[in-house]
C-alpha cells in the first residue's frame, strides 16, 4: 500500500484535510498527539492518518500546534469519525479543536484537573509495601 507523509503548517491544516477528502481519501483512520516536551518547539504535534480504499493509498498529515493557545480547527465537519479522537486529544493533552460540536472530556472525570498524557504531568506515586520486605528509605 502506498503511503505518504505530509508536514504542513498549522494554517493549511483544514484546507489540506478538505483536499484529501476531495482526492478520494474516504476514511480518517486515526488522530493523535505527540508531546515533544523539551525536544522540539512548538511542543505538540498533531498526527492524522487517512485511507483511500479505492486508490489503495494512505497519507499521514503532521502539523504543530502553537504552545500559547493550543488550538487547531476541528475536522469533524469533513470526517465525522474525528469526533472522539479530537475529544481524546483535548482530554489527554489539552488541545482545543475550534468549532468541535461537543468538546468535552471523554476519558477522565469532568472535574479532573490537568491532562494526563502530557510529559510534564505529575504521575503521582503510591509506595508498594510487600509482606516481610525490608523497609527502604
Amino acid at each position: 500500500m502506498n503511503s505518504e507523509i505530509l508536514n504542513i503548517p498549522l494554517n493549511d491544516y483544514k484546507t489540506t484535510v478538505e483536499s484529501l477528502k476531495n482526492e478520494g481519501f474516504e476514511m480518517m483512520m486515526d488522530l493523535t498527539v505527540v508531546d515533544w516536551f523539551r525536544k522540539k518547539e512548538p511542543r505538540f504535534e498533531i498526527v492524522v492518518q487517512f485511507l483511500s480504499t479505492s486508490h489503495n493509498k494512505r497519507k499521514t498529515l503532521k502539523t504543530f500546534v502553537n504552545d500559547e493557545d493550543l488550538s487547531i480547527s476541528s475536522i469533524t465537519d469533513i470526517y465525522p469519525s474525528a469526533n472522539f479522537y479530537e475529544r481524546e486529544a483535548f482530554d489527554m493533552f489539552g488541545i482545543i479543536f475550534e468549532n468541535h460540536p461537543d468538546l468535552t472530556r471523554i476519558l477522565m472525570p469532568d472535574d479532573w484537573v490537568g491532562h494526563p498524557l502530557r510529559k510534564n504531568y505529575g504521575s503521582g506515586r503510591i509506595p508498594v509495601q510487600f509482606k516481610n520486605a525490608p523497609k527502604v528509605d
